[in-house]
């Protein structure tokens, strides 16, 4: 039992390279998991996978699973600019919104002063939640083009 945990946690990485994946044993009982036939050993095949067909010349791009039905809507690129600029706008006013609610979590954590700790948690929780929101929205704001 010893040999069986190392034996699997070295053929694990294998397993994704190679083609086929043995389970050995030896005469004293000793099991190796491994991509290759071992010489004396009783060997028996766990797993077989077959090799991806050659790739002839340059690849072609793949055709979509789901094609685009023919009347599906689109939208121009000035539609989705405007629409971008609208997601900046919201995003630009839920990160105004979200440093007013920070400041305001802040001032009522000071002026909480010297509450006992479990009376302070519920107030630093929310100033926590609000500085994680600015920064989410920052990330966000960042993402746009």
């Amino acid at each position: 039992m010893k040999f069986l945990l190392p034996a699997i946690a070295l053929a694990l990485p294998l397993t994704s390279a190679a083609n086929t994946l043995y389970k050995c044993t030896d005469e004293s009982g000793v099991v190796l998991y491994t991509n290759q036939k071992a010489p004396k050993k009783s060997c028996i095949v766990l797993s077989h996978q077959a090799a991806p067909p050659p790739v002839a010349g340059a690849a072609k791009p793949r055709a979509a699973a789901t094609p685009t039905p023919g009347d599906f809507p689109r939208v121009s690129g000035s539609e989705q600019k405007a629409r971008d600029g609208d997601r900046r706008a919201i995003l630009d006013k839920e990160l105004a919104n979200e440093l007013q609610n920070t400041e305001k979590a802040k001032k009522a954590l000071l002026e909480a002063g010297n509450q006992p700790a479990e009376k302070l948690q519920p107030l630093r929780d929310t100033v926590a939640l609000h500085e994680r929101n600015v920064e989410s929205l920052k990330k966000e704001l960042g993402n746009l083009r």
